[in-house]
Protein backbone atom coordinates (compact mmCIF):
# COMPACT_ATOMS: atom_id res chain seq x y z
CA UNK A 1 0.00 0.00 0.00
CA UNK A 2 1.12 3.36 -0.81
CA UNK A 3 1.26 6.57 1.53
CA UNK A 4 -1.58 8.31 -0.50
CA UNK A 5 -4.18 5.04 -0.19
CA UNK A 6 -3.94 4.96 4.03
CA UNK A 7 -4.75 8.46 3.97
CA UNK A 8 -7.46 7.85 1.25
CA UNK A 9 -6.10 11.09 -0.75
CA UNK A 10 -5.30 8.99 -4.20
CA UNK A 11 -6.29 9.98 -7.74
CA UNK A 12 -6.91 8.73 -11.00
CA UNK A 13 -10.33 7.23 -12.40
CA UNK A 14 -9.90 4.01 -9.97
CA UNK A 15 -9.43 5.62 -6.74
CA UNK A 16 -11.49 4.46 -3.99
CA UNK A 17 -12.52 8.20 -3.04
CA UNK A 18 -13.80 8.36 -7.36
CA UNK A 19 -15.24 5.00 -6.80
CA UNK A 20 -16.89 6.56 -3.68
CA UNK A 21 -18.19 9.59 -5.22
CA UNK A 22 -19.69 7.89 -8.26
CA UNK A 23 -21.64 5.33 -6.59
CA UNK A 24 -23.04 8.06 -4.13
CA UNK A 25 -23.89 9.83 -7.33
CA UNK A 26 -25.33 6.22 -9.49
CA UNK A 27 -27.65 6.02 -6.14
CA UNK A 28 -28.85 9.83 -5.90
CA UNK A 29 -29.80 9.02 -9.97
CA UNK A 30 -31.66 5.83 -9.15
CA UNK A 31 -33.30 7.53 -6.30
CA UNK A 32 -34.39 10.32 -8.11
CA UNK A 33 -35.35 8.55 -11.19
CA UNK A 34 -37.99 6.43 -9.41
CA UNK A 35 -39.18 9.76 -6.91
CA UNK A 36 -39.41 11.42 -10.54
CA UNK A 37 -41.65 8.68 -12.37
CA UNK A 38 -44.60 10.60 -13.06
CA UNK A 39 -42.56 14.36 -13.87
CA UNK A 40 -40.72 11.73 -16.77
CA UNK A 41 -44.42 10.82 -17.81
CA UNK A 42 -45.55 14.36 -17.65
CA UNK A 43 -42.62 15.68 -19.47
CA UNK A 44 -43.13 12.78 -22.56
CA UNK A 45 -46.66 13.74 -22.36
CA UNK A 46 -45.69 17.80 -22.68
CA UNK A 47 -43.17 16.81 -25.24
CA UNK A 48 -45.86 14.47 -27.66
CA UNK A 49 -48.13 17.86 -27.14
CA UNK A 50 -45.38 19.19 -29.37
CA UNK A 51 -44.47 17.01 -31.95
CA UNK A 52 -43.30 19.28 -34.78
CA UNK A 53 -40.19 18.69 -37.72
CA UNK A 54 -42.51 20.95 -39.83
CA UNK A 55 -43.45 24.55 -38.69
CA UNK A 56 -46.95 23.34 -36.84
CA UNK A 57 -47.82 20.83 -34.48
CA UNK A 58 -47.91 17.90 -36.68
CA UNK A 59 -50.86 16.09 -35.03
CA UNK A 60 -53.22 19.02 -35.84
CA UNK A 61 -51.46 19.21 -39.63
CA UNK A 62 -51.98 15.68 -40.57
CA UNK A 63 -55.28 15.93 -38.37
CA UNK A 64 -56.58 18.97 -41.15
CA UNK A 65 -55.08 17.17 -44.00
CA UNK A 66 -57.29 13.95 -43.68
CA UNK A 67 -60.48 16.06 -42.52
CA UNK A 68 -60.05 18.17 -45.99
CA UNK A 69 -58.98 14.78 -48.12
CA UNK A 70 -62.50 14.66 -49.91
CA UNK A 71 -61.84 19.00 -51.14
CA UNK A 72 -58.99 19.61 -53.51
CA UNK A 73 -56.41 21.46 -52.14
CA UNK A 74 -55.40 24.60 -53.37
CA UNK A 75 -51.97 25.64 -51.07
CA UNK A 76 -50.45 23.94 -48.54
CA UNK A 77 -47.72 25.64 -46.26
CA UNK A 78 -46.66 23.07 -43.39
CA UNK A 79 -44.48 26.10 -42.44
CA UNK A 80 -46.93 28.53 -42.06
CA UNK A 81 -49.81 26.36 -41.19
CA UNK A 82 -51.89 27.27 -43.80
CA UNK A 83 -54.52 24.98 -45.96
CA UNK A 84 -56.57 26.31 -48.26
CA UNK A 85 -59.07 24.12 -50.69
CA UNK A 86 -60.96 24.77 -53.89
CA UNK A 87 -64.58 25.27 -54.13
CA UNK A 88 -65.82 21.46 -53.47
CA UNK A 89 -69.66 21.03 -54.78
CA UNK A 90 -71.16 18.20 -52.69
CA UNK A 91 -72.41 15.62 -55.95
CA UNK A 92 -75.37 15.42 -54.12
CA UNK A 93 -76.08 18.67 -53.67
CA UNK A 94 -74.64 20.42 -56.92
CA UNK A 95 -76.13 24.01 -56.25
CA UNK A 96 -73.99 24.86 -53.35
CA UNK A 97 -70.46 25.09 -53.13
CA UNK A 98 -67.77 25.51 -49.60
CA UNK A 99 -64.31 26.82 -49.40
CA UNK A 100 -62.20 26.26 -46.30
CA UNK A 101 -59.40 27.96 -45.31
CA UNK A 102 -57.56 25.56 -42.42
CA UNK A 103 -54.93 27.83 -40.05
CA UNK A 104 -52.48 25.94 -37.96
CA UNK A 105 -51.67 28.95 -35.24
CA UNK A 106 -49.13 27.35 -32.33
CA UNK A 107 -46.71 23.99 -32.35
CA UNK A 108 -48.73 23.02 -29.05
CA UNK A 109 -52.01 20.45 -29.44
CA UNK A 110 -54.61 22.90 -27.64
CA UNK A 111 -57.94 23.76 -29.59
CA UNK A 112 -57.00 27.81 -29.88
CA UNK A 113 -54.03 26.43 -31.86
CA UNK A 114 -56.61 26.06 -34.67
CA UNK A 115 -58.69 28.38 -36.78
CA UNK A 116 -61.24 27.41 -39.66
CA UNK A 117 -62.92 29.67 -42.20
CA UNK A 118 -65.20 28.64 -44.55
CA UNK A 119 -67.15 30.72 -47.38
CA UNK A 120 -70.22 29.44 -49.32
CA UNK A 121 -72.14 29.83 -51.95
CA UNK A 122 -75.40 28.87 -54.25
CA UNK A 123 -76.19 29.12 -57.46
CA UNK A 124 -78.45 31.39 -59.20
CA UNK A 125 -78.81 30.28 -62.58
CA UNK A 126 -74.42 30.48 -64.06
CA UNK A 127 -73.72 32.83 -61.51
CA UNK A 128 -72.60 31.87 -57.76
CA UNK A 129 -73.84 33.97 -55.05
CA UNK A 130 -71.92 34.26 -51.65
CA UNK A 131 -74.00 32.88 -49.22
CA UNK A 132 -73.45 32.90 -45.28
CA UNK A 133 -72.13 30.01 -43.40
CA UNK A 134 -73.13 28.32 -40.59
CA UNK A 135 -71.12 29.05 -37.22
CA UNK A 136 -72.46 25.11 -35.84
CA UNK A 137 -70.70 24.05 -39.26
CA UNK A 138 -67.42 25.79 -38.75
CA UNK A 139 -67.13 24.49 -35.41
CA UNK A 140 -67.97 20.80 -36.33
CA UNK A 141 -65.38 21.41 -38.45
CA UNK A 142 -62.80 22.39 -35.75
CA UNK A 143 -64.20 20.01 -33.43
CA UNK A 144 -63.31 16.20 -36.34
CA UNK A 145 -59.75 17.66 -36.69
CA UNK A 146 -58.94 18.85 -33.10
CA UNK A 147 -60.57 14.99 -32.17
CA UNK A 148 -58.72 13.50 -34.96
CA UNK A 149 -55.29 14.86 -33.74
CA UNK A 150 -55.49 14.06 -30.23
CA UNK A 151 -56.24 10.12 -31.42
CA UNK A 152 -53.50 10.21 -33.32
CA UNK A 153 -51.21 11.79 -30.77
CA UNK A 154 -52.76 9.28 -27.83
CA UNK A 155 -51.71 6.39 -31.07
CA UNK A 156 -48.37 7.83 -30.79
CA UNK A 157 -47.19 7.73 -27.26
CA UNK A 158 -48.77 4.53 -26.89
CA UNK A 159 -52.17 5.62 -24.77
Amino acid sequence: MTASTVTGTETGPFSSRWMMRAGAAALVALALTGCGGKKELARQDIAASKVTTIGVNSYLWRASLDALSFMPLVQTDSNGGVIVTDWYANPQNPGERVKVTVTILDQDLRADALRVAASRQVAQGVNWIDAPVQAATVQKLEDIILTKARDLRRNAIGG
